[in-house]
C-alpha cells in the first residue's frame, strides 16, 4: 500500500478524471486535507481517507444560527 491514494483510486472514488472536479468532490465528502500537488494531480493521504470513512476525522461544523429577531413584536 502507498501513503497516498493512486490516481485510479481517486478516479474511482470521485467519478472524475479532472483534478479540480476530484478535489471539489472530495472536499464536499469531508476529505478536507486533499489538495492539488504542483504536478497537477490530487493528493489524498490514505490515513486521512481511512479516518474520514470511519467517521473519526471529520470537520466539526458549528450549527448555523437563524436570525429571527424580525419576528419579535415591538412594544
Amino acid at each position: 500500500m502507498t501513503i497516498t491514494l493512486s490516481p485510479a483510486e481517486l478516479s474511482a472514488l470521485t467519478g472524475y478524471e479532472q483534478p479540480c472536479k476530484q478535489l471539489d468532490t472530495l472536499r464536499r465528502r469531508g476529505f478536507y486535507r486533499a489538495y492539488i500537488a504542483r504536478k497537477g494531480g490530487v493528493v489524498l493521504e490514505r490515513s486521512h481517507y481511512d479516518a474520514v470513512t470511519r467517521g473519526q476525522d471529520a470537520i466539526e461544523r458549528p450549527a448555523k444560527s437563524v436570525n429571527v429577531s424580525f419576528m419579535r413584536r415591538s412594544a
